[in-house]
């Protein structure tokens, strides 16, 4: 999952009301309550009943058996509905979420992660940020678009993942079975954030994301007693190897997010910093690369990233050690390639002794292209909630299921409707919770997002 950080949560304006109404806000809130309840953790086997659950709904709404598919695969499952166009000439539209959650330890947490819980405008558990609150959103909007007999030019698609916090094999497979769609909107990513006083000041849509991949440098020796030492001694190779990934930074990038999301936040930011974004955004500069690479929060924006995260060596305490390795994750910047990044790393290390693999089976996707239709739907739907929040693309760190699809070439974009403040975020985390005020305002929000791009 992408972490929003800065983003999302909810005490908006009143909606306007358009030709037709949003879903229930009522009904919306349950779904989410009843999704948290589902304890879809990796081997827990739930993530077919969840997806049970939401075809249940949809059908209640009007949905044929026909067009509800639930795919089993393994202890996991993928959901498929649609609403099918009256336009066979054009590309079916699809909205993304996943079922599925990362694992939460109940002692850990103040409340039973998968026991919903209401408490002063929260609603908490696991899940309930990444990604129920939107898989909610959009189960209920797709199931009041059916209900009230809506009929697209363009088939719209509902698609739901099973373990896009784990291995995102239910990801690939949904990707080659509908790689020929005209676009992706995935609620994982994206968002909005809430100022102190709650108020809306920036929503965020992600169009691009940062591809993830580890890479193993290993360093063996024969060994021995420890009262001889070596000069091939591993842990000092392998010691050797990680300050000189440490002192490593990759070339500064920009693309077309970064450098309108910098553009855009240089006055907010202010200051030195909010200089340099604009000079980076503006011409590159690399001095302003620098000073943004030095701030944890901005680096990610500038460039490839990559950090020794696990290492491993020795086996006694009184013997030489025979072996070490270190393990570094990266984060690569879109258009970069897995090898690319490899071979660069080797480079850096300089050790022909070292043995280096890739570990996993790691993809690597550009940005999706600014489209004009897709910029003015998600801007008139945010700020129809929201009116004069600034509405900006971006970059995220963390990948989702986008990753699959953009590599595929389908243009993909994060269009979260859940509004947070910053210290409300704790995706992954203690104690995670949604405000539940906006539930009305995000089920406006996809509604008008979906009509508009479906039309």
């Amino acid at each position: 999952m992408v972490m929003r950080g800065v983003f999302l949560g909810a005490v908006l304006l009143a909606v306007p009301q358009g030709a037709f109404a949003a879903a229930d806000a009522g009904a919306a809130k349950d779904i989410l309550m009843r999704s948290i309840a589902v304890k879809t953790v990796q081997g827990e086997g739930n993530v077919p009943k969840l997806a049970a659950y939401y075809a249940s709904v949809l059908k209640a709404a009007g949905f044929a058996d026909a067009d509800i598919v639930i795919t089993p695969m393994g202890e996991t499952a993928t959901l498929a509905a649609t609403i099918r166009g009256s336009d066979p000439k054009l590309k079916p539209m699809a909205l993304i979420g996943h079922m599925d959650v990362v694992a939460a330890n109940r002692a850990d947490w103040t409340r039973d992660p998968f026991v919903p819980v209401e408490e002063n405008g929260y609603i908490f558990g696991r899940g309930s940020e990444d990604n129920k609150y939107d898989v909610a959103m959009m189960v209920a909007t797709m199931a009041q678009l059916k209900k009230e007999g809506w009929k697209p030019r363009r088939t719209t698609i509902l698609l739901l993942s099973g373990d896009e916090e784990t291995d995102m094999v239910t990801t690939k497979a949904l990707s080659q079975q509908y790689k020929d769609l005209e676009l992706l909107l995935n609620g994982d990513g994206g968002g909005g954030l809430l100022n102190d006083e709650g108020k809306p000041v920036l929503y965020q849509l992600q169009a691009g994301e940062k591809s993830y991949a580890d890479y193993e440098f290993a360093f063996t020796d024969a060994g021995g007693h420890s009262s001889a030492p070596t000069p091939g001694n591993p842990i000092y190779r392998m010691a050797k190897a990680i300050d000189a990934i440490a002192a490593y930074q990759f070339p500064p990038m920009r693309n077309e997010l970064t450098k309108a999301s910098l553009a855009l936040s240089a006055d907010r930011i202010g200051g030195e910093v909010g200089q340099a974004m604009r000079r980076y955004a503006e011409t590159g500069d690399a001095d302003a690369a620098e000073l943004l690479s030095s701030r944890p929060e901005f680096i990610g924006q500038v460039r490839t990233t990559c950090v020794a995260t696990m290492v491993q060596a020795g086996h006694a305490l009184n013997a030489l050690p025979q072996s070490a390795k270190v393990d570094v994750n990266c984060r690569i910047f879109p258009g970069v390639t897995i090898d690319q990044v490899k071979a660069q790393l080797v480079k850096v290390v300089n050790d022909p002794s070292a043995t280096v693999k890739t570990l996993g089976d790691p993809l690597a996707s550009d940005a999706s292209p600014l489209r004009a239709d897709v910029m003015k739907a998600v801007k008139d739907a945010v700020t129809a909630r929201a009116p004069g929040v600034t509405v900006m693309p971006g970059m995220s760190a963390g990948a989702t299921d986008s990753l699959y699809f953009r590599a595929l070439g389908v243009p993909s974009y994060g269009v979260s409707s859940l509004f947070m403040k910053a210290e409300d975020g704790f995706a992954h985390g203690l104690n995670e919770r949604v405000p539940v005020a906006g539930i009305a305002e995000s089920l406006e929000q996809w509604d008008r997002v979906v009509r508009a791009l479906a039309k």
